[in-house]
């Protein structure tokens, strides 16, 4: 019979950066190693599972405004993932219109 592990809500600060450019991401998830950290991003939301010996941090969330996922920059060091994703123009997939 499978064990299922304990899941543990990971801390998190959100915040947007002075020039509005970028959303920032700080998880706090000590213990962890970096290679066991699952982070996955998209345009909208993340989701993040860092297991540690006994038991797996585990967060969802949803973003503000629009972000590019492909241009997210993340770092771990001493127990804080930190994550920063740059929004996305909200110009950047219009379609021009042909006026008839």
């Amino acid at each position: 019979m499978e064990t299922i592990r304990k899941k543990v809500s990971a801390d998190i600060c959100s915040y947007i950066d002075e020039d509005n450019g970028a959303l920032h991401l700080e998880i706090d998830v000590p213990g962890v190693s970096k290679k066991d950290i699952k982070l996955r991003v998209h345009d909208d939301s993340f989701n993040l599972i860092a297991p540690r010996e006994s038991f797996d941090y585990v967060t969802t969330g949803n973003f503000c405004c629009p972000v590019k996922a492909s241009d997210a920059i993340a770092n771990y060091e001493n127990g804080l993932l930190k994550i920063s994703i740059p929004f996305k123009d909200p110009m950047e997939d219009a379609v021009d219109v042909t006026i008839h």
